[in-house]
């Protein structure tokens, strides 16, 4: 589940919410009340987490045109 970051156009209030990407937006602000609250695009700390396999460098076999790595090179 994402973490969207919403921001109160009237009281200008900044807060995050984790919640499901089916669900429809929140318009309520919690601090004044107003239905003045927008979804942020991006936010301040927007993060793309992938997580299960085939999403870590380990996951992926070795290129075998890879260049030899800077120690190999040095010993020769």
């Amino acid at each position: 589940m994402p973490t969207y970051e919403y921001q109160c156009s009237d009281c200008s209030y900044t807060y995050e919410v984790f919640h499901k990407i089916s669900l429809d937006p929140l318009t309520q602000c919690p601090k004044c009340r107003k239905d003045t609250l927008k979804r942020c695009v991006g936010g301040k700390n927007a993060v793309l987490n992938f997580k299960g396999s085939g999403f870590y460098i380990t996951d992926y076999g070795k290129n075998p045109e890879q260049k030899p790595s800077k120690e190999s090179s040095d010993n020769q």
